[in-house]
């Protein structure tokens, strides 16, 4: 099973939709923003429809993530792990521990937006926002430079991260960044 966060594509949305009734328009009075709206919902049904493709589930990081129970109930029962590993997609590159991803190169990595929208759907809540720039200091964003929460800068990975994603089969690409 594949988790899912309800509010995931939300962000970009919701704001949309303030933005616009701010101005009086509304999607059930104003055909361009119901038609926008509808845009950013389809994001979803593509996404699931990406997500049941079997080639898409191949090598990628981001499908061993979201449908691996194990690390997803551990994202879920932290306060730091899920912070943990958004840092740590964001500037690296991965491959997958097995010959041929690697004589061949095959490497995976994500956007910070992206790596927010796995942590979310990890957690089945939010949207990549709630994770999205979570690494700068106290008082520049969401991370915490007292280390206090745990939190760590992006693109640091740290030692847990790196043996969970060795226990799913992914290695940090070392001195290669996206």
């Amino acid at each position: 099973m594949v988790s899912r966060s309800p509010e995931r594509n939300t962000f970009l949305r919701d704001g949309y939709i303030k933005r616009r009734a701010e101005e009086g328009k509304t999607p059930e009075n104003d055909e361009a923003v119901k038609a926008m709206v509808d845009f950013y919902d389809s994001w979803n049904t593509q996404d699931e429809a990406t997500q049941a493709d079997p080639e898409w589930q191949k090598n990628n990081m981001e499908y061993d993530l979201i449908s691996t129970d194990w690390i997803v109930q551990k994202a879920r029962a932290s306060t730091h792990y899920p912070q943990n590993l958004y840092a740590a997609m964001c500037n690296n590159d991965f491959i997958r521990n097995d010959v041929w991803p690697i004589l061949q190169e095959q490497t995976w990595s994500a956007s910070w937006r992206s790596a927010g929208g796995i942590v979310a759907d990890m957690l089945g809540k939010g949207d990549y926002i709630d994770w999205y720039c979570s690494g700068m200091g106290e008082g520049l964003g969401n991370g915490d430079e007292k280390g206090d929460k745990g939190y760590v800068p992006e693109s640091h990975v740290t030692d847990e991260i790196r043996e969970d994603l060795l226990k799913l089969g992914w290695i940090v690409v070392e001195g290669k960044t996206t």
